[in-house]
């Protein structure tokens, strides 16, 4: 139909954190939805996951992105802006780009993670 129903889930190390809402029949979503969660010591990446929801079949993955420790660690105020999606199945192209901002938090409470889902296209 040439159009999407997508929405993101945030995951810490491969583990379901976070689902946004969403956004029915659009290929250029708008979120705006910001969350914040307890890190471990230990954490290694933040991957945000693009889907499309399906409501008769299994929710397609549109593209993902990946965002390491260590990339964090070099953006002391936080990462903002644009990132390519890549493909989670190597025999699907992925075309898109979602707009996010991440920032490590630290507190008495120990490492957070600030995670601003903007929007994608």
């Amino acid at each position: 139909t040439g159009s999407s129903d997508p929405y993101c889930i945030v995951k810490i190390d491969n583990e379901a954190i976070v689902r946004t809402a969403t956004v029915w029949k659009t290929l250029s979503p708008f979120w705006g939805e910001e969350y914040e969660v307890h890190l471990q010591p230990s954490f290694h990446s933040v991957s945000i996951y693009v889907m499309d929801e399906d409501a008769l079949s299994r929710d397609d993955v549109i593209g993902k992105v990946c965002i390491t420790r260590a990339m964090l660690e070099e953006h002391p105020k936080g990462y903002s802006g644009w990132m390519s999606l890549s493909e989670v199945d190597p025999d699907e192209e992925v075309q898109g780009e979602i707009h996010l901002r991440v920032e490590l938090l630290e507190g008495e409470g120990g490492r957070r993670l600030r995670c601003t889902v903007l929007e994608a296209r």
